[in-house]
């Protein structure tokens, strides 16, 4: 019997789920729950089926922000609070309000919380998690209170008191970096308000930041203190804004389409817009579709990017672009070693940035290859969504309610993957494992 036992033990402990495959449950039930939510008759006007639920869910959650039907127009109040619901969830992760919650009913955190939680974060310590999910509340629920107080200015003068939930719901939508706006047009008819360009920018570039390069900041106030980490974002973030912007308005200057009809000002505020939203916001107050493609292809760039980790962007991060690039110098420099504001990176860190960087790459051309099987001649236009649901940004050129079945489940798939996928990657990438057998080295000519 005592063998028997021990055997049932060591089974059930090999059939033990990893935390990224419990992490990628959780996302999954919380998706059905926020499907069958949403496709309830109290959550809409009589014009959503289950698929578009599911679809728009999805999106919620993984804070991706596109849809296949005007959010405001399709959904009751109860509806619109559903989805931001869901979008407060998934943007600072499901995990940091489970933690909380168990912690607010004084229920001590186990150990297997603890490992899903550290992969909802993108830690790879298991100590300070319960203080960094207090603090990613606590930076979130600040700036959206905030945010939402700033937009009620613009808001409630024109809808009335309607204009609060207006406010409040943009506010979440924009820190989370979802995307979702009540409003067919998303922000376009605002395109030259300055509390709309300045607010929401702001709102999703602090949370695209990441929580841990927000709390480094405030902790110390100075540059030389910060860490390495909270350098490169910040940095990166500048310049790839300051990038996107200036490039957005000389490229799309004279389209009649986009920037052309506005006055100066207006133009100036729209570059500055969409130079920044592609930072997995999802934001526009441009036509989209009527980008040029060499606007459309920066775009997909920046969207790729994305923002930092532990935030609620998406895209293969920044850090990870910026450490591919010192790379690439120290390869020309035939140094063994990176370095950026007096710190060193060792080859670790650049293994984990090329298999990151590899499967996402990867993924998004299997995506683009797949669906222009089922939808030939609009090749910008698909790559251009696909991109959008991998960076779980939510920008699109106008054919997201055109596509067919395929197409709108492998959009959700992209989405649950560009959310959760670098999740599970990074778990992976943290997994060391010694080799058991040696081999003799090699040699392969590159290049």
């Amino acid at each position: 019997m005592p063998l028997s036992f021990r055997s049932l033990l060591r089974r059930k402990k090999t059939l033990r789920m990893p935390p990224p495959a419990l992490l990628s449950l959780y996302y999954m039930a919380f998706i059905i729950l926020g499907a069958i939510l949403l496709w309830l008759p109290i959550s809409h006007h009589g014009d959503i089926g289950l698929g578009e639920a599911l679809f728009t869910s999805t999106s919620a959650v993984t804070v991706t922000g596109l849809v296949l039907a005007d959010t405001g127009a399709t959904f009751t109040g109860f509806g619109q609070a559903v989805i931001a619901a869901l979008i407060q969830l998934g943007g600072l992760g499901l995990m940091t309000f489970a933690v909380l919650l168990l912690g607010a009913l004084g229920i001590p955190i186990g150990m297997p919380q603890r490992l899903i939680l550290r992969e909802d974060l993108n830690q790879t310590s298991l100590s300070n998690l319960s203080y960094i999910a207090r603090m990613i509340l606590i930076i979130a629920v600040s700036c959206e209170a905030v945010g939402a107080a700033l937009l009620a200015l613009v808001f409630v003068p024109e809808f009335g008191w309607a204009g609060l939930w207006e406010a409040v719901f943009h506010s979440i939508s924009a820190f989370n970096n979802a995307g979702f706006a009540l409003h067919p047009d998303s922000l376009s008819q605002w395109v030259g308000n300055p509390i709309i360009n300045l607010v929401i920018p702001a709102l999703f570039i602090l949370g695209g930041l990441g929580f841990i390069v927000v709390g480094d900041v405030y902790r110390s106030r100075n540059w030389r203190k910060l860490t390495l980490h909270s350098k490169l974002m910040l940095v990166g973030t500048a310049l790839l804004i300051t990038w996107g912007s200036v490039m957005f308005g000389l490229l799309e200057w004279g389209n009649p389409e986009t920037l052309g009809p506005l006055s100066v000002i207006e133009k100036l505020w729209a570059s500055w817009f969409q130079g920044t939203t592609p930072r997995t916001a999802g934001f526009n107050t441009i036509n989209t579709g009527g980008m040029h493609d060499s606007t459309s292809l920066l775009t997909m760039t920046l969207m790729l990017v994305g923002g930092g980790s532990t935030s609620t962007a998406g895209g293969i991060k920044v850090t990870t672009l910026f450490v591919l690039l010192l790379a690439t110098i120290a390869f020309f420099r035939r140094q063994t070693t990176l370095h950026a504001f007096g710190r060193s990176l060792g080859l670790d860190e650049v293994m984990k940035v090329l298999a990151l960087t590899t499967i996402s790459m990867l993924l998004v051309l299997t995506g683009v290859f797949v669906m222009t099987i089922n939808h030939d001649g609009q090749f910008t236009d698909i790559a251009f969504e696909v991109t959008s649901a991998f960076g779980t940004v939510g920008l699109s050129r106008g054919i997201t309610a055109e596509l067919d079945g395929i197409g709108r489940f492998i959009l959700m798939l992209i989405m649950f993957v560009g959310r959760v996928g670098p999740l599970a990657i990074g778990f992976f990438l943290a997994t060391r494992s010694v080799p058991k057998v040696k081999y003799p080295s090699g040699q392969i000519y590159l290049g």
